[in-house]
């Protein structure tokens, strides 16, 4: 068993710091769902279980180092640990590389500042089979509850961050969602916008997007409530609007 204080074991414990993520380049994924996600990018640097999780997950734990019960709760960030925790590396495109392919949609969250939401929408553009999540700054997609909220998908498509100015000028039909834009996802869905390359812009739950990217955008749309809501969470509206672009592409 790994010594609480062996280095390989302090350097993955910093990663639940958003510091030594972005000076590493390296996050934690922790579960068996998220693990495996991760053992089949290639994307796992180092496998730490402990031997409750070793007896629960023999086919992911072949190459793991055992640990503690005591250490897998430091590595954790929730209430309940699963005792199976990787290093993980991914290499993620830039933008450039991303709109040099082509891509025919686009999920891009602005200045986000709540991780479930980073991995909700994550795994809701895999789903609808978005080419790529661009994030602009705010919480980063290796945030472990972030992590947890992607299922997995976090392994599956690019997921990078860019400035917001650069996605408006990358050459995709830019719409912005805002509860007071004057047309609605439906209106959009008849009259054939929905059909050409999109980049779908989502700002945050209280604040909604700027001003000045709201001004800059091709569109703002509204995700039309047709009961008594008040609205939709951002999760929800994001899945909406991402499946209305899916199914009118793929007409």
């Amino acid at each position: 068993m790994l010594s609480s204080s062996n280095a390989r074991l302090a350097a993955a414990r910093r990663l639940t710091r958003r510091s030594a993520r972005r000076e590493t380049g390296r996050f934690l994924a922790e579960g068996a769902q998220a693990v495996r996600e991760a053992l089949a990018a290639d994307a796992v640097i180092e496998l730490f279980a402990t031997a409750d999780a070793m007896a629960r997950h023999p086919d992911l734990t072949g190459g793991a180092t055992e640990i503690a019960p005591k250490d897998a709760l430091a590595l954790s960030e929730t209430v309940t640990p699963q005792g199976l925790v990787a290093v993980c590396e991914l290499a993620q495109p830039s933008l450039a590389d991303v709109l040099a392919r082509s891509p025919r949609l686009l999920a891009v969250l602005v200045e986000p500042n709540e991780p479930g939401n980073v991995g909700a929408v994550v795994r809701t553009a895999d789903a609808a089979g978005a080419d790529a999540v661009v994030l602009t700054g705010g919480v980063d997609a290796g945030n472990g509850k972030a992590v947890r909220a992607s299922a997995g998908s976090l392994f599956h498509l690019p997921v990078l961050t860019a400035p917001v100015q650069a996605v408006l000028a990358g050459g995709l039909r830019t719409l912005a969602t805002s509860g007071g834009a004057a047309r609605d996802l439906d209106d959009l869905s008849d009259d054939g916008t929905l059909a050409g390359p999109t980049a779908w812009l989502f700002g945050t739950e209280a604040h909604g997007l700027p001003e000045d990217v709201l001004a800059a955008a091709d569109e703002t749309v509204r995700v039309p409530i047709h009961g008594r809501a008040e609205s939709l969470n951002l999760a929800a509206a994001a899945a909406v609007c991402l499946y209305a672009s899916a199914r009118a592409q793929r007409r």
